[in-house]
This record gives structure tokens, C-alpha cells and sequence, in this order.
């Protein structure tokens, strides 16, 4: 049998087991906000909050690299996080942040196989989530790197991280 490329219409994906929502903290760039909604969309993610300053989605850049999948997703605009996180505590989703801190784990060493709601809180490009936000989350998690640099694109990020939270 010969190896073929499968189109979009071939293929049939896996129905999502747990309602995810993923929470911006201050994303900036086009291209990510446009990559964060196709990423998204892709593991099944039921809402997206773009908090603090974010680019109109109307940008040429956010729905070129979005594919027109922002088209799927449910999204909100905030102003701030803190209301936020309540909401979502009193809605029993279970808050994880994506950030390297000293007491975070490895992200392949949680177990969410129970969980159904899950919020993924992910930071700005330049400096992460913000300190007030982190007291506020109850487990941090981060990826496991090799090379010198600490860190890497906040959407390969999350892209990693819904990997490991839907599989």
C-alpha cells in the first residue's frame, strides 16, 4: 500500500473528554494570539480568555496564522484576571498555570485523568504570568528543556501542554 497525505475532510478526530479552557495573561504578538486559537481549536479547547492589552482579531497577521479557527472557539475579552480565576474555581475547573516557577512540576508528571474541567492559564511572551496571578493558582507546571535556554514560544508551549493534558 502506498502512503498517502490524508486531507482535512479523510480525516476524523477524537471527541474531546474534558471541557478546557485556556487563559491569556497579556499576549501580544499577532501571530501568537492568531497560532493560540489554531493550537486551541486543534486539541478541542472550549473557550479562550484574551485578557489585558491583546491585538484585534481582525488583524491581517492574528487571521492569517488563525485559519479562521477563532471561528470555533468561544472567546472573551477581560480587562483583568483576578474575577476571573474565581469564576472559575466557583465553576470547579482545576487551574493550572503554565510557568517555570520553584515549585512547579514537570507537566508529564500530573495527573488530570479525573479531571473534567481543566483552565490552562498561560503568560505574556516576555515575562510569563504575573506574581499576583501565580499566588492565585492552585498547581504551576512546566516543560522539561535541554538546551541552555529556559524557555520556549509561549504557543509551542501550550501546545505541548494540551498534548499532555488530552492524551
Amino acid at each position: 500500500m502506498k502512503t498517502k497525505q490524508l486531507t482535512h475532510l479523510e480525516v476524523e478526530n477524537k471527541k474531546k473528554t474534558k471541557e478546557i479552557v485556556v487563559v491569556t495573561e497579556g499576549i501580544r504578538t499577532p501571530e501568537n494570539v492568531g497560532m493560540l486559537f489554531r493550537v486551541a481549536e486543534a486539541f478541542g479547547v472550549k473557550k479562550v480568555y484574551l485578557v489585558g492589552q491583546t491585538p484585534d482579531l481582525t488583524n491581517k497577521k492574528v487571521q492569517r496564522t488563525a485559519r479562521s479557527t477563532e471561528k470555533e472557539i468561544d472567546i472573551q475579552f477581560l480587562e483583568e484576571m483576578p474575577e476571573l480565576i474565581e469564576t472559575l474555581k466557583k465553576e470547579k475547573f482545576k487551574i493550572i498555570g503554565l510557568e517555570l516557577t520553584n515549585t512547579s512540576k514537570k507537566i508529564q508528571e500530573i495527573n488530570v485523568k479525573k479531571e473534567k474541567k481543566i483552565a490552562l492559564i498561560i503568560g505574556a511572551e516576555r515575562f510569563g504570568i504575573e506574581q499576583e496571578t501565580l499566588a492565585k493558582i492552585e498547581t504551576t507546571v512546566h516543560i522539561n528543556l535541554f538546551g541552555k535556554n529556559s524557555s520556549i514560544n509561549v504557543v509551542n508551549a501550550l501546545g505541548i501542554c494540551l498534548y499532555e493534558i488530552t492524551r
